[in-house]
């Protein structure tokens, strides 16, 4: 399978998913990524199979999954049981363990006011993911600061609604979007 870069770069939207009925919807697009947000310990790996199965890469967002603690070994558990590409997390020291095991890293970051936006270049210098993704991603002026200051691929994610908003994060230099509508999958 292409790399997630790769990848995105044929196909910048990426659908993010919050049940199987979402699941099954976007797995009826050309949609090539899926944040899967949701799921159990007991779950993932049936959920992770389903998107693979698909021929789709599967993105796990940890911080999500019920039963797992904020803690690396969650990150082995996911390794060990799963074929999951890649982990989402909030949660440095998750981004690390991710790296570490050999997953796509995508860090999250909720951009809510100015500390926040200084907060993300000062975690994603500590823990150099190998993606940002910055909610809500309909913030092009901060999307295009975000890109310069550190470097680093961001994803636009978080109240994506419509072919404008795809554009405008895309214009403002995020390499992809994510969004949970599905009239946006299927564009």
């Amino acid at each position: 399978m292409p790399n997630f870069r790769e990848i995105l770069a044929d196909g910048p939207v990426i659908a993010a998913v919050k049940d199987d009925a979402e699941l099954e919807q976007c797995l009826a697009t050309d949609v090539k990524v899926v944040f899967i947000l949701y799921g159990t310990v007991c779950s993932i790996p049936r959920i992770v199979e389903r998107v693979k199965r698909a021929g789709r890469y599967a993105m796990v967002h940890l911080d999500l999954v019920a039963g797992l603690s904020a803690k690396e070994v969650s990150v082995d558990f996911i390794r060990e049981f799963t074929e999951a590409d890649g982990i989402i997390s909030t949660k440095q020291s998750i981004v690390a363990r991710a790296a570490e095991l050999g997953f796509c890293t995508v860090q999250r970051f909720f951009v809510i006011d100015s500390m926040a936006l200084a907060n993300v270049t000062r975690r994603h210098d500590a823990g150099r993911p190998d993606f940002i993704e910055i909610l809500p991603g309909v913030m092009p002026k901060i999307i295009r600061r975000i890109c310069l200051e550190t470097q680093t691929p961001v994803i636009a994610g978080g109240l994506i609604a419509d072919k404008e908003d795809v554009i405008a994060a895309l214009g403002a230099g995020a390499c992809a979007v994510s969004t949970t509508n599905p009239a946006v999958w299927s564009m």
